[in-house]
């Protein structure tokens, strides 16, 4: 949830979307490209439902809404790894574009075994984790880790 929010452009777009079905081509044009790739974000994380809906053009558009209008959090986590989930959730876009970049070449255009890249990259499989769920970029499948597709 912090990195759904860390920007005004993503709050105002989940805005937007909790409020009313919306598609890629109604964010872009109000809030440009930074708005679509909110929206992969969201869709990424779970936090949009997505349909086909009629458009006036002739194709359907794929359109977007919040599964959540609240959020009830009750949560008790060891203290060693949600550490490395906030460090990696409020780290700089820059020092975390410098490990996505390092964890994509790493993946490799097969993907990998998750435990053989956080040996290799030397941090622990909580904060691989939150790296992998923070990028847009890359997805766990099972114990693997892959590109995502554009």
């Amino acid at each position: 949830m912090l990195r759904a929010v860390d920007t005004s452009i993503k709050r105002d777009v989940l805005k937007e979307v909790t409020l009313e079905w919306r598609t890629v081509k109604d964010i872009e044009e109000k809030f440009g490209e930074d708005g679509a790739e909110a929206l992969k974000f969201f869709e990424k994380m779970k936090l949009v439902e997505t349909r086909w809906q009629s458009t006036s053009g002739s194709f359907p558009e794929k359109a977007y809404h919040t599964y959540y209008t609240s959020f009830h959090i009750n949560a008790s986590w060891p203290v060693y790894e949600i550490s490395d989930v906030l460090a990696v959730a409020m780290m700089s876009e820059a020092d975390f574009e410098k490990l996505e970049k390092e964890l994509y070449d790493e993946v490799g255009p097969e993907g990998r075994f998750a435990g053989d890249i956080a040996e290799k990259m030397g941090i622990t499989s909580t904060m691989l984790r939150s790296l992998v769920k923070r990028s847009v970029r890359l997805d766990y499948r099972g114990h693997r880790i892959e590109r995502l597709k554009e």
